[in-house]
């Protein structure tokens, strides 16, 4: 493993802020040299805040004196004239914000790797007498939501006494009361051998937005505390706690509780700090880890982001009450020192299955750079791009403004590319199924694909969207095989049914394809936010992929007639594409410019654009006799998308094989641009010498439109990735890699954040496509209907490891030599046949499970046992 993408070091740790929290909870950011940053715990994004001095910090005594004492926090590196957007004399030209505690003895450097889940930060500083060692994390554990949802951020603090004399250390943690000192109170909590402080508010109702807390909490004995640092004005209450810390001994305690009107606030902290110390001593070469947990409780969730009381509806009931809705965490436990204590007793089974999955993700033999693809951006997953709702169902934005939610309604086209939540939690990507295909779907089918909360909400009345309606299909293909449950899919289907033949509806205004042709000609509303008209091979290939998945799960439920109809549809419509979109190098989009025709026929002379106002307005450039916002004759990154969707999901041929081999290389030898050489008046997420994949090109000789596809000259990392994973999956290995290679190198911690990929918005959504690196790189297919699943990795390595997951169980496919073994690490899996296409020549001499000889019988590449196989946890199915 090429540990470079992973250590971080000097000004590479710039611009780290790694999240630390659960599914839906919210998170808190780790910084590169160690503060406490985006501080995202209320239910909604906050980035680039802080919550007062928040930190922690080690003094070290010797024979009754203090001989050091520093916060773990290592240089501030420039610039150092402040921020923009503070307040006056907190802002630019005022140095840096004293919240950072660059003014406070700190380490001399730091050394920080970053291995999502964990992240562990080595301080480096001669001077120091020890060594100590940050790690931080919150558990990630596959299958297991519940525990990978806890509203904490849990850290292990190591010190190792590297002098030769013994010595008495002091682990410090300090933390704000993010509710402020006007309504917050902070007060000491023992419940068994848990101990904490508690950050509440008084006068709020429970069931008030504004209603929260948060405990930080420990399981050692021997400790000290402080409810409350000293209230004061200027910089009195920093200057105190400063002189409590290098006096020897323990803190004695000091509280405000009797007599909270007892302060003035003037240029001090707004927010009451509180510590919590954890005393030991150290023998020369000893060392201690102590653990810290930082838990939240913030049970309230209400529609913000529309900035209003909604009325909301619900079964054809009004009601007057605020859009509010509980967190699903609020179930689990009745406040954060609930959850502390929770988590300080269960620390070492959800340390120990979280190291489990981190060690077999980062085990798999891929390319580093993959790896570190794939971990970075399962991160998005713990930050408030996520929500999961009072029932524990699953609910995205795209992304995250600085201070709220970026487009939201689980935006079905935007989450049509992350593939992560469907394999490491498929019971919260069914959770999408089931809200979409409830609350979005319309009578005759037409689908919004921006889900309105709280539920029960008025449907979004924009119109259907085709990427996002069909690529929901596929996705219930999708989770019925990761899952096997077909009672799960009998209760969907009669919605899905609707939702395909949505597809020539008479009431489809948009009249997608009222002939039944297999080929969209109406207008087709996309990801790219504007709508294509007439035959493209991005947009009708879902809907061809949407009828061949439709055919096989009719065919599968009983519903021949329909399985014949939808196949009919998609052999004529995939016959006709691959004869009249494809001009020799890669697939276009058929229309005549020039033809104002093609929009008057769908101009209602009112607004009905998503950006602009009547169609004819929006979209005719009359300057240029032309349309607006179309593809043409341009290569398109996502022309062949859903083939990359039918590659993954074991769904068959969509285009012709030859021809889309073809296509996604000209993407890679057209799109794959140094950004230097590229004019882009949209938004820059890549620059200068970084190259990127471009959404469109035009090459040489093909026309390019006035006015192209709306983002054409961008670079987004989550279509990148699905090129990428294409490529790898045509046997295009090299070029595939260059992909992943140019936006991982832009993500590198000195530029960007390593683990906030951004497009429309921080933590996005798409770049969750990452995860299809892995079932690329592995030839990963899966069935559990029939019980099935198979290996064939795209490179013929003596050697070759890989992590799996599916609904029941995950774990590690191996070969080494001649040697194969499929091990389940977590849950268990009912197996009935084993796909091995690199074993098609090859003999087999045993087939073992753990020892045991196991009935099977060869055929071809498939090992097929007489009977269902369960691999439980720990054991492992072994071929010779």
């Amino acid at each position: 493993m090429n540990n470079s993408y992973f250590l971080y070091t000097k000004e590479r740790l710039n611009e780290i802020s790694f999240p630390l929290g659960g599914i839906g909870t919210g998170c808190i950011g780790l910084a590169g040299n160690g503060r406490l940053i985006d501080w995202e715990i209320r239910n909604r994004p906050n980035k680039g805040s802080y919550n007062g001095y928040s930190h922690f910090a080690v003094k070290v005594e010797k024979g009754g004196r203090v001989i050091d004492a520093r916060v773990l926090n290592s240089d501030l590196h420039p610039p150092y004239s402040g921020s923009f957007g503070e307040p006056h004399f907190k802002s630019f030209g005022f140095g840096p914000p004293r919240a950072y505690l660059s003014g406070v003895p700190h380490f001399r450097d730091a050394e920080f790797r970053g291995e999502f889940p964990f992240a562990s930060i080595t301080f480096v500083d001669d001077t120091f007498p020890g060594k100590v060692t940050m790690t931080a994390f919150n558990p990630f554990i596959p299958l297991n939501d519940k525990d990978s949802s806890l509203p904490a951020a849990f850290f292990e603090i190591q010190v190792e006494n590297t002098t030769n004399e013994p010595l008495d250390y002091t682990v410090v943690s300090c933390i704000g009361n993010i509710n402020g000192r006007t309504i917050g109170y902070n007060e000491f909590t023992q419940c068994g051998q848990i101990k904490g402080i508690n950050m509440g508010c008084r006068g709020v109702e429970p069931d008030d937005v504004r209603y929260g807390e948060l405990t930080i909490a420990t399981d050692e004995q021997d400790i000290s505390y402080q409810e409350y640092w000293y209230r004061g004005s200027w910089f009195d209450d920093l200057e105190i706690y400063w002189n409590d810390l290098n006096t020897p001994g323990k803190f004695s305690n000091r509280t405000y509780r009797s007599k909270e009107g007892s302060h003035t606030i003037g240029s001090g902290n707004e927010v009451d700090m509180c510590t919590l110390a954890v005393h030991f001593s150290l023998k020369p070469g000893g060392h201690k880890k102590v653990h810290f947990v930082l838990t939240w409780y913030y049970p309230n969730c209400y529609n913000y982001w529309k900035q209003q009381n909604q009325e909301q509806s619900c079964c054809g009931c009004q009601t007057s009450r605020k859009a509010q809705w509980k967190n699903y965490y609020s179930r689990l436990f009745q406040d954060s020192f609930d959850c502390a204590m929770y988590a300080l007793q269960n620390w070492d089974r959800l340390y120990e299955d979280t190291m489990c999955f981190k060690d077999a993700l980062f085990s798999s033999t891929l390319p580093p750079v993959v790896i570190d693809a794939i971990s970075a951006n399962i991160s998005i997953l713990k930050t408030p791009t996520c929500l999961r709702l009072e029932d524990g169902s699953f609910y995205g934005f795209e992304g995250c403004h600085c201070d709220s939610g970026c487009c939201e309604g689980s935006c079905t086209h935007v989450w049509n590319y992350a593939y992560a939540l469907p394999f490491l939690f498929p019971k919260l990507e069914r959770s999408m199924r089931e809200l979409e295909y409830r609350y979005n779907l319309g009578e005759d089918g037409g689908m919004s694909f921006r889900l309105q909360l709280p539920l029960g909400s008025k449907r979004w009345d924009f119109r259907p969207c085709v990427d996002g309606q069909f690529g929901g299909v596929l996705k219930v293909y999708r989770e019925w095989k990761i899952s096997g449950d077909t009672e799960w899919l009998r209760k969907l289907w009669p919605s899905v049914k609707k939702s395909i033949e949505y597809a020539w509806a008479e009431t489809n205004k948009d009249r997608w394809d009222p002939e039944r042709t297999g080929v969209l000609t109406g207008r087709q509303h996309h990801t790219l936010d504007m709508e294509l008209f007439g035959p493209n091979s991005w947009l009708t290939g879902f809907y061809l992929a949407a009828l061949k998945a439709g055919a096989e799960m009719a065919d599968y439920l009983g519903e021949k007639d329909t399985a014949r109809e939808y196949l009919d549809i998609f052999h004529r419509g995939k016959k006709w594409v691959d004869s009249n979109l494809f001009n020799g190098e890669y697939y276009y989009h058929l229309i005549d410019l020039n033809d104002k025709s093609i929009l008057d026929q769908f101009d209602e002379g009112k607004s009905d654009t998503l950006v602009g106002g009547t169609t004819v307005d929006t979209y005719w450039n009359e300057e240029k006799g032309e349309i607006k916002y179309q593809v043409g004759e341009g290569c398109l990154v996502d022309q062949v998308l859903a083939q990359w969707h039918a590659n993954l999901i074991g769904l068959g041929e969509i285009f012709d094989p030859a021809q889309v081999r073809k296509a996604v290389y000209s993407v890679y030898k057209n799109n794959f641009k140094r950004m230097r050489d590229v004019f882009n008046p949209c938004r820059v997420f890549s620059l200068n010498d970084e190259r990127g994949v471009v959404i469109c090109s035009y090459p040489e000789g093909r026309r390019r439109p006035a006015v192209p596809v709306p983002y054409a000259q961008e670079t987004m990392n989550g279509f990148e990735y699905q090129i990428a994973a294409h490529l790898i999956q045509e046997g295009f290995i090299k070029e595939g890699l260059e992909i992943v290679e140019a936006v991982r190198s832009r993500y590198d911690g000195y530029k960007r954040n390593p683990w906030n990929e951004f497009e429309c918005g921080s933590n996005y959504a798409r770049s969750m496509a990452s995860y299809s690196l892995l079932l690329a790189f592995s030839g990963f297919v899966f069935d559990m209907v029939k019980g099935v699943i198979g290996f064939n990795p795209v490179v013929d390595d003596d050697h070759f490891r890989v992590f799996w997951s599916l609904d029941s169980g995950w774990g590690i496919f191996e070969k080494s030599g001649d040697k194969i073994e499929l091990k389940v690490l977590y849950g268990y899996l009912d197996l009935k046949e084993l796909c091995l296409p690199f074993m098609e020549n090859r003999a087999v001499k045993s087939v073992l499970l753990e020892d045991v000889p196991v009935a099977y019988k060869k055929d071809g590449e498939n090992i097929k046992f007489s009977d269902i196989v369960r691999i439980s946890k720990g054991q492992k199915i072994m071929i010779i």
